[in-house]
């Protein structure tokens, strides 16, 4: 869906298709979560290891 330059998108435009992008976005993460469990353990394992030796 390319606009021609001389039509330039309206910020509210932009939030909408970012809104749906982000929405279908969080839609395939939980779809994947739910396929692959053991690999979003392993990520939630990862992460927490992250946060614990994070040093401010």
């Amino acid at each position: 869906m390319l606009q021609r330059p001389d039509t330039p998108e309206t910020d509210a435009e932009r939030r909408r298709r970012r809104a749906q992008f982000l929405r279908e976005l969080a839609e395939a993460r939980e779809l994947r979560d739910r396929v692959q469990p053991r690999r979003v353990k392993a990520a939630r394992l990862r992460q927490a290891m992250r946060m614990r030796t994070f040093r401010w």
